[in-house]
């Protein structure tokens, strides 16, 4: 199906799946993948939506895997591929007969293996989401105010799941070209999130941060890398972190002239703060990214999902894109000669196994 993009002619299989998988096989079929899903017959999606964008770019084959002959058909697809994506609880793939040492016949198979807890480990059965893999890193206690808040599922599922599923497999895939032999991913979110902390731990070990929320550079407790509210109710994101920066914030909203506490020092930091509060607290959102954007402030507007669309910066580099009648974000990262595209699948309309083969096998 795929023919653009730099991974163009490599074969997955995808056993259908929540957040994690259909993201990691969104972003291959992005890259040109030939990702092929593998769907239980008549599922009813979990949460009905008008478009379901983590599906996009890649058709799929209706394989109800509790029948064998059903299974015979994804062993003759999975012989095929260079890289299958998988969810499953540790254990039910190899019961189906279709674990990593099922296929001898294809030897450089890639078998990526997507879960909150990992393959091994004392929680590795058990059940769970973003919230609770995220919450055994330290991230999720790092991150909020009075109390933790969830971001959204991006720092677990989609970062330190999906994406380190994606890189894991793509090194895989190397090697595999080079030795000739396939090996197992073994993604865990809780190692992926955890991984993705390395400069907090870094600044923790060095005695830079405090183990408490808002009391830090990065989260929310330095004045001059915070939200503040403005006068329409809207916000304003503030990160000038560098000194140069710093003073032309200042120089920019007034208050290059006031005395003001000095930025590093911590026991001002409340002063600043709210000298910043009320200033940001005079004008509207929109008044103030038209102060502020385009300069080196480090200052931006807090954009809805609505909003963000419309912004000129992402319309300059194309970030979101329409299909199906829904706005979505467009294939990233931009590769200068073979870039990445997002496109409509076979979303909707399951495919002959046959078919597939034949194409692959040609």
């Amino acid at each position: 199906m795929a023919e653009h993009g730099p991974l163009s002619g490599v074969k997955v299989v995808e056993i259908q799946g929540l957040g994690p998988t259909p993201f990691a096989a969104m972003w291959l079929a992005d890259m040109g993948a030939d990702v092929v899903r593998i769907e239980r017959p008549n599922l009813k999606p979990l949460i009905p939506q008008k478009v379901d964008v983590l599906n996009r770019g890649r058709g799929f084959v209706a394989l109800d895997l509790k029948v064998e002959a059903d299974r015979e058909q994804a062993r003759a697809l999975i012989r095929e591929a260079d890289m299958l994506i998988e969810g499953m609880r540790p254990g039910v793939m190899e019961r189906l007969g279709l674990g990593p040492d099922d296929f001898p016949e294809n030897p450089k198979l890639v078998f990526g293996r997507m879960t909150g807890w990992g393959q091994t480990g004392p929680l590795a059965h058990t059940a769970g989401h973003d919230i609770n893999y995220i919450s055994i890193t330290g991230a999720l206690h790092a991150i909020g105010g009075t109390h933790p808040v969830p971001p959204l599922n991006l720092l677990g599922d989609f970062g330190g799941g999906a994406m380190y599923l994606v890189a894991g497999m793509l090194a895989a895939l190397h090697a595999a070209k080079e030795t000739g032999k396939g090996q197992v991913v073994d993604c865990a979110i809780t190692d992926g999130t955890t991984h993705l902390m390395a400069m907090t731990y870094s600044l923790y070990g060095s005695g830079l941060w405090v183990d408490e929320r808002e009391k830090n550079l990065l989260d929310g407790g330095a004045p001059y890398y915070t939200i503040y509210q403005c006068a329409c109710g809207g916000h304003m994101s503030v990160g000038a972190l560098e000194a140069k920066f710093y003073a032309e914030l200042l120089d920019r909203i007034g208050l290059a002239d006031a005395d003001l506490p000095r930025q590093m020092d911590v026991s001002g930091w409340p002063e600043l703060r709210t000298a910043l509060a009320k200033k940001f607290g005079e004008k509207s959102r929109d008044e103030w990214a038209s102060i502020l954007e385009g300069s080196d402030a480090c200052a931006a507007p807090v954009l809805s999902m609505e909003e963000a669309s419309q912004h000129p910066h992402n319309q300059a580099r194309a970030a979101f894109i329409k299909l199906s009648e829904v706005t979505q974000p467009a294939a990233a990262p931009q590769l200068a000669d073979t870039p990445g595209e997002a496109k409509v699948g076979e979303e909707n309309t399951p495919q002959p196994v046959g078919d597939v083969l034949a194409r692959w096998r040609r």
